[in-house]
Formats: C-alpha cells, structure tokens, sequence
C-alpha cells in the first residue's frame, strides 16, 4: 500500500497496542511458530521472527511467553494459516490473511464484512497473478552503515532491492530507516545475514506485493482503507494486503 496509509496504519496499530487488540493476534503467529519448529528461538528461525516483530508492537514478555507455552498445552487449539483473494470496488484487489482455528467461523465472518462492503471473494489463487511473494525487512538507518556496501553484501543472500526512506515520528522528526526485499525463498538466508550484521530488525516478513499497483482518489482511498480496517478488527485476520499504490 502506499507509504501514507502505513503512517496511519502504523499509528492505528500502535493505539491497539495500547489496548492489547492487536497482542492476540502476534500470539497465534507465535504459537503456530513454536508448535511447528519447537520452543526454542535459537534453534526456531520462524518463532525468533515472530517474536521480534512481537516486540516490535510493544508485546509484553508475558505475552510472548504465554504464546509460546501455548504451542504445548494439550488442550492448545489447531491454528492454521489461510489466505483469502477479495475484489473490492474501483479495480482494488486483496490478499486477506488469517490465522485460524475455524476455518468455517473466518470465512463467514469474512464473507460478511465483504458483501456489507460492496466486495466479493474469488477463488483461492485467482490474485496470484496479480501480487508476488516477497521477504521485507525494515530498521533504522545507522550513521555509519553504508548502504551501498550493504547492498552489495546481501546480493549474494537473495537481496533484490534495498531502498532508504523516512518514517515519521509523533514528535514531529522524521527517523532515517531502510527496507529490504527478497526473494520469499530466501526469508531464512536474509535474516541470517543481517543478523550476523548486528542489524536490529524492526520488521521481518513475507508480504504479497502488487505487481500492477493502482493508484486512487481520496474519497475511494477513505472507502477502500475503511473495508481494510473492517477486515483487520476481525480477530482471525491478520494482515490484508492490497494492490494500491
């Protein structure tokens, strides 16, 4: 999506911090991390990334930690990652993702929210043309960390692009941070490779990103962000990707 609704998207996720919405959805990913790859963050690249990006959004340690120790209770619910493919109004295209242990209660509850919201769902793979699947990571830019020479460093990990931006802060300064993207395939050999930089990671995922972005008027942008929002209350998705520039 474009960088102005990420500014608001982040302020919004920051708010549901601040009321723990958001904190049981970082749990499922960090119980679905542990129960497949075990408990231990050194030895579970997965669960390590869950948890980094956990903190990211100010997630208590207790938290974390009681998502982990979930993964093996024995009464510990089967939670599933599905993704949905949606068509909005003005050539707007979605991926919902959602992680579930009902996959018949999430996509009733999506299907309302989209035929309220003038949307519809497609058959599974349909977007897939449309978006591709790619490994993004984000932290701040360093006063001496030279991107040019990080660039050519992380080439040989599966780097495709690496770009500087700005973020801004509530206090009204603007914070220096880059982005990475790979090849999906190469999430585990990125991550490795800016570890073993000593690069704090501040965001490390797999994102569907559009291929043909569109680009929209405010009053359909308002619209389009407020189906988005709708979608993201729901407690079983987790992240909705679109193809707006």
């Amino acid at each position: 999506m474009g960088r102005a609704f990420e500014y608001r998207k982040a302020a919004k996720m920051k708010r549901w911090g601040t009321m723990s919405r958001v904190f049981p959805k970082l749990g499922k990913i960090i119980t679905m991390a542990a129960k497949e790859g075990g408990q231990d963050p050194d030895m579970n690249p997965k669960l390590r990334t869950a948890i980094l990006n956990a903190k990211a959004q100010n997630m208590p340690k207790d938290n974390i930690d009681a998502a982990i120790k979930r993964a093996s209770a024995k009464d510990a619910a089967d939670i599933k990652e599905i993704t949905y493919d949606v068509k909005a109004p003005y050539g707007v295209q979605m991926i919902v993702e959602c992680a579930t242990d009902n996959h018949t209660r999430t996509v009733a509850n999506v299907k309302a929210i989209l035929n309220r919201n003038h949307s519809e769902m497609l058959t599974s793979g349909s977007l897939n043309f449309m978006f591709t699947k790619k490994a993004v990571f984000l932290f701040d830019k360093t006063e001496n960390m030279d991107i040019e020479e990080l660039e050519l460093d992380l080439i040989d990990y599966g780097l495709e692009e690496i770009e500087e931006d700005v973020e801004p802060q509530e206090n009204g300064d603007d914070k220096e941070i880059v982005r990475v993207y790979g090849e999906f395939t190469s999430f585990g050999e990125l991550t490795k490779a800016l570890e073993d930089k000593g690069i704090e990671v501040k965001k490390a995922t797999i994102e569907y990103i559009a291929n043909t972005p569109v680009d929209l008027d405010e009053a359909h942008l308002e619209e389009i962000e407020a189906l988005v929002e709708k979608l993201e209350e729901d407690e079983d998705v987790q992240t909705v990707y679109t193809n707006i520039n």
